[in-house]
């Protein structure tokens, strides 16, 4: 019995007898009597012609009736795939011959399929019309689709090579899977289980689907899209922009901006009262209220890095990134490498200022497939400006991970605009950042393409490097120096490679900027050129070459001034060299006097000149009425601990060590829950130092512990804006103490109960064992509140 057959199969077949009934109809029509085109034949050949003729009228006749026979014989009839197209084109006497046509059922079955695909299109056909006729009503609107399949004449770079040069791949944005081709899985697995920190509790929450990150399983619970939304900027904000760079508009591309709720800004309106304070302890209540505030957790990597505690420092930079990517949903794709961020408002920059922070620690482990990646998802959210400077990452992470031929080709995209802006000084990228204007990418060009001729002729390499060394020649000696390669005297006396140690005898921002990049690729990528054949090549065209160069200390390249005189691409630069402090604390000698005694703050490093947004007062108006006190009743505070610490006996010495050291309380004013809570996200260390401070450290005068943030005596909750009574002074904010005893109504503590806050269970583990040590060990019991109290006592003294 022969096979079924599926719609696909079914789908052939019919084309293959439209294909065949469309040959048979135009051997008709060009020739509807035509005779016979083979010579008349004699003798045998005659003979064994007609026999051929008979043996084809034998066939067509058996063609013809073998759709009628039984089903015996249709057995007989396999399916056969579909001949080629070029061999159903070919003359009928030429054709193979083929099996027999389909069987009835088979027919039927073709007669519903052509049905349907008839209606589909009508369906087309509807369609086409509605399309036709917006066509001929709106004019601009075709003219709009044309312009934009085409190309639009303001942008003669092409947005879909630029999209598809800046398209980020998913897959090489895993840190581990780059780790675990080097050292394989069962060692990535060993090292993560035995850095894993013991004292951490594990949280059951639901699964987090992510990209950039790789969510663990101790974060806290993600909620879906928490305070961040992404919202297209309009026309008029497009506007405002190019009115404030000075650009001209270039198509193909969206930009977009982050948007906080009121109670994320409330809750960055007390991160910024907490950095001002400088007590790195309110950062945990922050994180309390809110798990996913990206500037506090950017705050802590900032901290824990200063520590050297990398692991727990990169973390928190993954958390931030994990906060942001759940806010990009819709049509926002940031690996598309055509949608844009503004960084001029302060509501994208954390994102900005992560992403760098963690090409930084992919760098120091090793990762640098995945470190490209991520730089190249950072220059693809703003390249006119490169806020963060990534192209300074990309010129030597592009050799290193063998991607030089996409170097190459971004330098391709933008060639013809320089060759036309140095020629008559018109292009749409005037102000706007050019790679082709980086010496770190001139140099590191002339590479790749050295790289990519491997045995064969360097000469388009050598053309390259020559064009680096005429227009940068900062870079030779400084690159020569860290590469070990060998320069003759009469070169290294040369004006033009001068080497300058700081910004004092430059005349200019942009020499300076100059010269800058020049000593950061040179300490960056001077391994690269370290091999033989690399350092002979790099001698020889530098010999050669600089007898052609200018006698006196060259001036930057007119379109490098024109650009980096500008404040905007200039603080790309300096914002850079403070992100990578650690690594180029050298180069501060060439940052202006302003960017190093300016105020300035971790979460926002160096603010853009031309900023819309930053945290000020008219950022944060209307959030006072979210900041309010809501006291606790003593039920409500149990069921809250009881959720916190699950074990009784040792829930009972934590009343007791609250009880019995009023400077705690006076530290901890939210009460016993919140030092709970601070405890469970606190390192033991930390809990070692508080206790050590609450036991050698008598109260000081006023009510104060030492280090206590300004304003403690109050706890701010943040509750919506109708559970918020209007405060007594006008424009003022209602601040109360919690109650000590509230008699609460019945009907009230079940409204309570419903407004619980979720609360994790601590480490019973990590508490204990610190209790212990400054507790003595001993267990009480707390029974209700009309019953006498037993206060623990510390009979085991302290270490």
């Amino acid at each position: 019995m022969p096979p079924r057959l599926n719609k696909r199969q079914l789908r052939e077949q019919e084309e293959l007898l439209d294909l065949q009934d469309a040959v048979e109809d135009g051997s008709e029509e060009e020739s509807p009597v035509a005779p016979s085109s083979k010579p008349q034949l004699g003798g045998f050949a005659a003979l064994m012609s007609g026999q051929n003729d008979d043996d084809n009228d034998e066939s067509e006749e058996e063609t013809q009736t073998r759709s009628s026979k039984s089903k015996k014989a249709r057995e007989l009839f396999p399916f056969a795939p579909a001949p080629p197209v070029a061999v159903l084109l070919q003359p009928a006497h030429e054709a193979p011959s083929s099996p027999a046509g389909p069987s009835k059922k088979e027919r039927k079955a073709l007669k519903k399929q052509k049905a349907k695909d008839k209606a589909k299109e009508d369906e087309m056909d509807d369609v086409d019309k509605a399309l036709a006729e917006l066509s001929v009503k709106y004019p601009d609107l075709k003219q709009q689709l044309v312009s934009s399949a085409a190309g639009p004449a303001s942008s003669p770079v092409s947005a879909r090579d630029l999209a598809a040069l800046l398209a980020v791949s998913v897959q090489h944005l895993d840190s581990e899977a780059e780790l675990r081709k080097f050292f394989g899985s069962k060692v990535i697995s060993a090292a993560k289980v035995s850095s894993s920190n013991p004292h951490t509790p594990a949280r059951q929450s639901a699964a987090k689907r992510s990209n950039l990150t790789r969510p663990q399983p101790d974060w806290w619970p993600a909620q879906f899209r928490e305070g961040l939304s992404v919202q297209v900027l309009t026309e008029d904000d497009m506007e405002g922009s190019l009115k404030r760079h000075l650009r001209q508009p270039v198509h193909g591309e969206k930009v977009w901006t982050v948007e906080y709720s009121k109670k994320y800004r409330a809750v960055t309106f007390d991160f910024m009262r907490t950095v001002m304070s400088g007590d790195p302890d309110g950062f945990y209540h922050i994180l309390r209220l809110l798990p996913y505030h990206a500037d506090t957790l950017l705050q802590l990597s900032e901290v824990y890095h200063h520590r050297e505690e990398h692991s727990t420092a990169a973390d928190y930079v993954d958390r931030a990134l994990f906060t942001y990517e759940r806010a990009f949903v819709g049509a926002f794709n940031f690996t598309s490498g055509s949608n844009r961020l503004d960084f001029d408002r302060i509501e994208n920059r954390p994102f900005f200022l992560a992403l760098h922070r963690q090409i930084s620690d992919l760098q120091r482990r090793g990762c640098v497939r995945t470190s490209f990646e991520f730089a190249r998802l950072l220059y693809a959210l703003d390249p006119w400006t490169d806020p963060h400077g990534a192209l300074l990452h990309l010129d030597y992470l592009a050799i290193k991970t063998n991607m030089g031929q996409w170097l190459i080709d971004l330098w391709d995209v933008f060639e013809s605009e320089i060759k036309k802006e140095a020629k008559d000084g018109k292009s749409p990228y005037v102000r706007r950042m050019l790679p082709n204007l980086l010496p770190g990418i001139a140099y590191s060009r002339a590479l790749a393409l050295f790289i990519r001729e491997g045995d064969m002729d360097h000469e388009r390499s050598t053309e390259a490097l020559k064009e680096a060394i005429h227009t940068f020649p900062s870079v030779v000696p400084l690159l020569a120096d860290k590469a070990d390669i060998t320069l003759g005297g009469n070169i290294r006396q040369h004006p033009s490679f001068r080497i300058q140690v700081d910004r004092s005898s430059l005349l200019s921002d942009s020499l300076a900027i100059l010269h800058l990049l020049s000593r950061l690729y040179a300490n960056r990528a001077g391994a690269l050129w370290k091999s033989s054949d690399r350092a002979s090549w790099f001698s020889k065209t530098v010999a050669v070459t600089y007898t052609a160069l200018p006698s006196s200390s060259p001036a930057p390249p007119k379109a490098f001034s024109a650009r980096f005189d500008a404040p905007a691409l200039s603080a790309a630069v300096y914002r850079h060299v403070l992100v990578t402090e650690a690594s180029s604390r050298s180069l501060f000698t060439f940052l202006p006097r302003a960017v190093l005694d300016g105020r300035a703050l971790a979460c926002d490093p160096l603010p853009p000149p031309t900023r819309t947004t930053e945290y000020d007062g008219n950022f944060f108006r209307g959030v006072e009425e979210l900041l309010a006190a809501r006291p606790r009743s003593r039920r409500q505070e149990a069921r809250m601990l009881e959720r916190l610490v699950p074990d009784g006996a040792f829930r009972a010495q934590l009343l007791g060590f609250w009880d019995a050291h009023p400077t705690v309380q006076q530290r901890f004013p939210g009460g016993v829950v919140q030092f709970a809570q601070w405890a469970g996200q606190m390192p033991e260390e930390a809990l070692e130092d508080l206790f050590v401070e609450i036991e050698n450290q008598p109260l000081q005068e006023g009510g104060e512990m030492p280090g206590g943030m300004p304003g403690g005596e109050f706890m701010v909750d943040f509750v919506d804006p109708g559970d918020v009574e209007e405060a007594a002074e006008e424009g003022g904010v209602q601040l109360r103490r919690p109650a000590e005893a509230v008699a609460e109504e019945d009907d009230e503590e079940e409204e309570e109960e419903e407004e619980e806050e979720e609360v994790a269970a601590l480490s019973v583990r990590l508490l204990r064992n610190v209790f212990n040590r400054f507790w003595g060990g001993g267990q009480a019991t707390r029974e209700d509140s009309s019953d006498e109290e037993e206060q623990l006592r510390d009979t085991g003294g302290v270490d």
